[in-house]
């Protein structure tokens, strides 16, 4: 009993003096000062977004570089179709690479005002071929599928729907 009492007072001890330990220098909370108000530049022609770099900030040596696209259209589009779904579109797109081991396909929109004024939603097919050369290979082997959702909103005032390639382009009106 006078064991257990012992370490009780102790330890109740011990609990008091942790009052001192929030002010010291060796508390790893009180490294830092506490957050301050600090001054934004203010573009005085729009908004600031604080998480994008101002247009004056040079690039770090450890920056990654901007990434070159190394895509092209396919060479020829062979089937496109639209389908309606309920937040919008599927639109899907197939195509012939020109040789094997395309990869990367992608249906890019082409964002034009022109087309957007004319109610057009133009996609282009592209891919990516590899840097060794491969055989050419038949038209099945080459054969490449791809599908991009299109929102409500994007279909809004859309009238026709086009997919172009290196040769071809295929069309989807809306009824």
């Amino acid at each position: 009993m006078r064991v257990s009492l012992t370490f009780l007072l102790i330890g109740s001890l011990t609990l008091g003096a942790c009052s001192s330990w929030r002010d010291s220098r060796v508390n790893p909370s009180n490294w830092f000062n506490r957050s301050e108000p600090a001054a934004v530049n203010v573009d005085t022609e729009g908004t600031v977004n604080p998480l994008l770099p101002s247009e004056g900030t040079s690039e770090g040596i450890f920056s990654p570089s901007e990434p070159v696209d190394g895509s092209v259209p396919i060479t020829k589009l062979t089937a496109m179709r639209v389908e309606k779904t309920n937040a919008g579109a599927i639109i899907y797109a197939t195509g012939v690479a020109q040789r094997q081991g395309a990869f990367d396909a992608v249906l890019r929109r082409n964002r034009s005002e022109e087309n957007t004024k004319n109610g057009v939603l133009s996609y282009t097919f592209r891919v990516v071929y590899p840097e060794d050369a491969t055989p050419q290979g038949d038209e099945a082997s080459r054969t490449i599928h791809d599908a991009v959702t299109v929102t409500n909103e994007t279909l809004e005032g859309i009238r026709l729907i086009r997919v172009t390639s290196e040769r071809n382009a295929l069309e989807s009106r809306r009824r």
